[in-house]
Formats: structure tokens, C-alpha cells, sequence
């Protein structure tokens, strides 16, 4: 847990925001907008109005992933910024959401709209199966 504290206020260092001034404005809204489910993340991004971004390893998304993510390790997310939509709210993905909220707060400290995957990717795996996932690849193919 330290080392991932020292991170995070490493990233706010090198950012517009501290990690300190988050902690200061975080409140129970932020609370609220940090997180979303698979359900309301899915509809969003057939709007056009999300980014996936799934932060896995690259070992861990060679086995499975998800056609439509845009695969970006935690640990080469500082070099890749600039392959993210600022103009959408980035949703960061992982199996359960530990790393995806840390990729959060980053983003967030860099100036992105993001957001973390509360199910993850097993709870997304979870709902975009049988009739959900034959729907979505319906107007996925429309776009």
C-alpha cells in the first residue's frame, strides 16, 4: 500500500492536481463519479461517450480480452496518454478494479474524465454473454 501511495503522489506531482489537493476536494460525489457498473458502462460507450480501457498485462490480455477495449498495461499508461480520447470518460478495466483505480486516480490527476469498472472485467464477461452480447455486436456493426 505505501508503494502505491507513493505513486499516486508521484503522478499528482507531475500533473496540473496533487494527489494532496484530490484528497482535499474528494467528497461524496467524487465517490459516486469515480465508480461505474458494467451496465451503465456499456450503454455509454454505444453512445459513443466512453473509452475502454482495459490495463491488464500483457500476459493477462493475451489469454482473453475484449475486441472493442483499447489495451493499455498500468505500467505503460504514463507513456501512452496521448492515445486516450480526452473528449470521452475513460472507464479503466481490470479483472476485479484494484489496478483499474489506481489507473483512475491517475487519469484523474492528468486531466482525464475516468472512471473505474466496479464488476471489472469478470462482471462485464458476466453480463455481455448469451443475447446481451449478440445485441451489442449488432449495434456495434451499425456504427
Amino acid at each position: 500500500m505505501k508503494r502505491i501511495l507513493a505513486i499516486l503522489l508521484f503522478a499528482g506531482s507531475l500533473s496540473g492536481e496533487t494527489f494532496d489537493h484530490y484528497l482535499k476536494r474528494f467528497d461524496y460525489n467524487e465517490r459516486t463519479e469515480m465508480k461505474i457498473k458494467s451496465l451503465e458502462a456499456v450503454e455509454l460507450y454505444k453512445m459513443g461517450e466512453v473509452e475502454f480501457v482495459d490495463i491488464r498485462f500483457k500476459e493477462e490480455q493475451a489469454i482473453w480480452s475484449f475486441p472493442f477495449m483499447k489495451m493499455i498495461p498500468l505500467n505503460e499508461l504514463p507513456d501512452r496518454l496521448n492515445e486516450l480520447d480526452k473528449n470521452k470518460t475513460i472507464v479503466t478495466v481490470c479483472p476485479h478494479y484494484d489496478r483499474a483505480e489506481m489507473a483512475r486516480i491517475f487519469l484523474t490527476l492528468k486531466g482525464f474524465k475516468s472512471r473505474y469498472l466496479t464488476d471489472g472485467l469478470i462482471g462485464l464477461a458476466g453480463y455481455l454473454r448469451g443475447d446481451e452480447a449478440k445485441e451489442f455486436i449488432e449495434e456495434m456493426k451499425k456504427r
